[in-house]
């Protein structure tokens, strides 16, 4: 039966091929939705896993987020220095992690942090980051040094020891490049599939210094200091505007470095080298996870700031929650197509059979039965469905192929040629069984025809 079905498909072939395309299109969208959208989620997951708290001016949670953990966007006007030392002396922290944000290289964004951040970022379950190459910058180390992540460092060919240039503005926008104040990369993250891999991460200091010029206030020409500070272009390249009173900051370098911009605070007291007049956000990890709710209330009934704190996890719900109606609408598109699929089988089917009245009639007076002629058809239509099964999974993985490394530059996201789970598995199974479901009507008809006719030939 087999065998018979293969020959009388084959002189049909071009509208049986159509059949199997339009099959295998509707597999691989099928499939393609749902592995996209479980790549982001776990894409999404992986980057904010570790963090505990996100704290950040008053703002949308879901802003937040995808500001601080992927580079998206912006918080807003930051908080100061003074918030993070609150929040790192609470006695329920167990760490704490600046951030600055606003700048960008080559479209990737620049983080400024210092390297608490690598000590305590995790992503994938818990995974500490790796370098590739070179090393970590510190808070006693060359305030140019930067440190890139793996897919940054793999689209340019950056190493250890290379000069990148950064610019003011977040995505493909810049609105300054900053060519007076280059870094100096001293390592190359290890890949890890999140949105670190996209990112430029940069001391404090080196941040503060992109945008210490453009921060200055116009120089009085008629005040002796203010003239002074002007004909040193490095004394605001190199420090905040606002520590210029009229003292030299360069008598003792090693006290330039250890100093923070406005001259408030030892670095050395509270082990940051450099304390910036405004951060952007605070990575905050607890001592006992049970106390998240009662330091985010804390954090957002402070009266003296305006504030927000932000759980991940439950941002990233709210996040499922925003694109949801997307991801239904193209999962509602995608059975669409697999029911056109089906449709456009068993139009095929119905249109060859008065043609094949003939055919039918001959294998009738060869001993073949109704019931024969029935599974003759249904077997043509599995035959089309599984050959439409295998083609959409080959046209998955060559897409996923293509796809993988560009999503990966351009989002973060990592498909990967997974193997497939119970879910795609039960999804094969059910487009396959309405394949079958489908050939019934055109075998009933045959059925039905073959009985009618019996031996009799209708030219």
């Amino acid at each position: 039966m087999l065998s018979f079905s293969l020959r009388s498909l084959w002189n049909r072939r071009f509208v049986a091929g159509l059949t199997v395309l339009a099959i295998s299109l509707s597999v691989a969208l099928i499939l393609g939705v749902e592995r996209l959208r479980d790549g982001a989620r776990d894409s999404f997951a992986n980057s904010a896993s570790g963090i505990d708290l996100i704290v950040a001016p008053r703002g949308n949670s879901v802003q937040i987020l995808m500001a601080t953990v992927f580079g998206v966007g912006g918080t807003g006007t930051g908080m100061t220095w003074d918030i993070f030392e609150w929040l790192e002396d609470r006695p329920e922290v167990a760490w704490a992690v600046p951030i600055q944000m606003g700048d960008n290289h080559r479209g990737y964004p620049v983080i400024g942090t210092d390297e608490a951040y690598f000590e305590r970022f995790r992503h994938s379950g818990g995974q500490p980051l790796s370098l590739a190459a070179g090393g970590y910058f510190s808070s006693d180390g060359p305030e140019d040094a930067a440190v890139v992540g793996a897919e940054v460092a793999a689209r340019f060919g950056y190493a250890p020891g290379a000069v990148i240039v950064n610019a003011h503005g977040s995505g493909e926008v810049s609105f300054d490049l900053h060519d007076d104040a280059p870094f100096t990369i001293s390592g190359v993250l290890a890949p890890t599939g999140t949105a670190v891999d996209r990112m430029v991460f940069v001391t404090l200091e080196g941040f503060d210094t992109l945008h210490a010029q453009e921060d200055a206030p116009l120089a009085d020409p008629l005040d002796p200091a203010a003239m002074s500070a002007d004909g040193h272009g490095e004394d605001y390249a190199h420090g905040n505007p606002q520590d210029h009173d009229g003292h030299d900051d360069h008598e003792d370098g090693d006290e330039h470095e250890n100093h923070d911009a406005h001259g408030d605070h030892e670095g050395t007291e509270v082990g940051h080298g450099h304390e910036p007049d405004r951060i952007n956000a605070v990575y905050v990890g607890l001592i006992d996870r049970a106390n998240v709710l009662g330091l985010q209330r804390a954090v957002n009934e402070r009266p003296s700031d305006a504030l927000s704190a932000v759980l991940p996890a439950v941002a990233l719900a709210e996040l499922w929650g925003i694109t949801g109606t997307a991801e239904r609408a193209m999962r509602l598109m995608a059975w669409a197509v697999a029911l056109a699929g089906m449709i456009g089988m068993v139009v095929m089917l119905s249109a060859t059979l008065d043609t094949r009245r003939r055919e039918f009639a001959i294998l009738r007076s060869v001993g073949a039965t109704p019931t024969r002629i029935f599974a003759l058809i249904v077997t043509e239509a599995a035959v089309l469905t599984a050959a439409g099964l295998i083609l959409g999974l080959v046209l998955l993985t060559v897409a996923t192929f293509v796809t993988d490394p560009i999503l990966s530059a351009r989002f973060g996201l990592r498909l990967g040629l997974n193997v497939f789970g119970t879910r795609e598995l039960a999804t094969l199974l059910a487009i396959f069984c309405a394949g079958l479901i489908a050939s019934l009507i055109p075998a009933i008809r045959v059925y039905r025809m073959t009985l009618a006719d019996g031996l009799s030939v209708r030219l």
